[in-house]
């Protein structure tokens, strides 16, 4: 597979990470909340709070792009996940795929490479106290709901 770590650019000057497009694991955990990852500062918008996640590679869906990414960056295993749903954001020339994973087994992540200052379950309900990456804090609403919903 061709890595699609590269910078993809719209119509209007914007820049997106990721030729193939990207995506980024949202895992639950009923008695923890969600796993956020507080992006490096050099990052593309570092210093904010997000989803483990990544360019795709090329022939890759978005499921195996997100749990790939999520055990490279923060050590979340695959077999500890089960894929609940997934919310995509297409813009014609680049999607992002959110992947919405309930924890099956207890686990513990941690800074696999350079690109977190700190992983943390957070409470869904003060998720919106921490300075969010604008696009996930633009999903946020719609996740937490269908999230709220499945969780009962």
């Amino acid at each position: 597979m061709n890595s699609g770590d590269a910078w993809v650019e719209g119509p209007n000057g914007e820049r997106f990470w990721g030729r193939f497009g990207a995506a980024g694991l949202l895992v639950h955990d009923l008695r923890r909340g969600v796993l956020l990852q507080h992006r490096a500062d050099w990052s593309h918008f570092g210093g904010t709070w997000g989803l483990p996640g990544g360019a795709r590679h090329e022939g890759e869906t978005a499921v195996e792009g997100a749990l790939r990414e999520a055990a490279e960056e923060a050590a979340v295993p695959a077999d500890a996940v089960e894929v609940l749903f997934t919310s995509v954001l297409d813009l014609g020339f680049w999607s992002y795929t959110t992947v919405v994973a309930q924890a099956v087994r207890t686990f513990e992540p941690h800074m696999a490479d350079v690109e977190s200052i700190e992983l943390r379950w957070v409470a869904v309900p003060d998720v919106t106290g921490l300075p969010l990456h604008p696009g996930f804090g633009a999903a946020w609403p719609e996740l937490r709901s269908r999230l709220t919903a499945l969780a009962g």
